[in-house]
């Protein structure tokens, strides 16, 4: 997932009744906690190998993950997510986990308000209320965790609530077709019905599991 889908509006829509049944923020620390343990165990040898997102190697896709995250804090204080580069170059290879969690903190900081989850937020796609946009951002995180997982052989154990609540949403604001141009993904991927929420969730996105 990129960041530059026109969904806002139907986002706001599909978010609303889930963010009211539950608040999203703890789906969306899980998802953060992931990503960070699935960064931290990357090899010294695997910063330079492709991943399944094939715009970006192993070290591109760290340092996405890292700028999404630093967004993600921008976005909370209403600051303009685009103030803050794709992708975070400004970390060396051994520093990775320590600059993850740095990023992770502040954006638990800059999220803990309850009214934050009402408030109109800025994305680069659109305005959302926060609710529908932690939702969005759990989903990018947890794409991108796949394809950094599936680089460097690793297995997470993926959160079935968590893989619900981006299911629930974003199958409904990501159409099937048409994909690209302003719905920037490749053609949705067929899996069986009854394949893990993991893979339908990747594979709707154009990733073949």
């Amino acid at each position: 997932m990129t960041e530059t889908a026109n969904i806002a509006g139907t986002l706001t829509a599909v978010t609303s009744t889930l963010a009211t049944a539950a608040d999203p923020r703890p789906g969306f620390a899980k998802a953060v906690a992931l990503a960070g343990r699935t960064l931290a165990a990357v090899r010294a040898d695997q910063f330079d190998g492709p991943t399944p997102c094939t715009e970006y190697t192993v070290r591109q896709m760290s340092g996405h993950l890292v700028a999404v995250l630093r967004r993600v804090a921008v976005i909370g204080r209403g600051g303009d997510p685009l103030s803050v580069p794709a992708l975070a170059d400004d970390v060396a290879d051994g520093d990775w986990a320590a600059v993850w969690d740095a990023a992770a903190r502040e954006v638990e900081a800059v999220w803990s308000e309850p009214a934050i989850l009402g408030r109109p937020l800025l994305l680069p796609f659109g305005t959302l209320p926060g609710s529908a946009a932690i939702v969005v951002y759990t989903t990018e995180f947890t794409l991108h965790t796949w394809d950094l997982a599936t680089a460097t052989g690793q297995r997470p154990l993926w959160d079935p609530a968590v893989l619900a609540v981006s299911l629930a949403a974003m199958r409904r604001a990501v159409p099937a077709e048409p994909r690209g141009g302003r719905v920037p993904f490749a053609a949705a991927v067929d899996v069986d019905a009854d394949a893990p929420d993991i893979d339908r969730l990747v594979a709707w996105y154009g990733r073949r599991p």
